[in-house]
């Protein structure tokens, strides 16, 4: 007899619906979790808009769907053009 996944119902808060922009991100990490901060950065400031925090086996699973899907995005669109951090250094207070 097969197993059947289970179906997972997800609920999805209606202040998150439409999303947060980010222009940057900052990682951090400890030995148990890494610590994303996505922000927004117009000089002469900026802020964060967004902090996920992830246990390092999730981090890796999380790189592989993004390395998956730029693959897929640029088989469709075209290469994205790699370009340099756009500011020095960021400092979060």
């Amino acid at each position: 007899m097969e197993d059947k996944p289970k179906e997972i119902r997800i609920d999805f808060p209606k202040e998150l619906i439409g999303g947060a922009y980010s222009n940057n991100m900052a990682v951090t990490h400890t030995r148990e979790e890494f610590i994303m901060d996505f922000l927004m950065i117009a000089p002469p400031s900026g802020a964060v808009t967004g902090r996920i925090i992830v246990s390092p086996g999730h981090v890796k699973r999380i790189v592989k769907a993004l390395q998956e899907n730029i693959a897929r995005y640029e088989k469709e669109f075209g290469h994205i053009q790699s370009i340099e951090e756009p500011m020095g250094g960021v400092t979060i207070q």
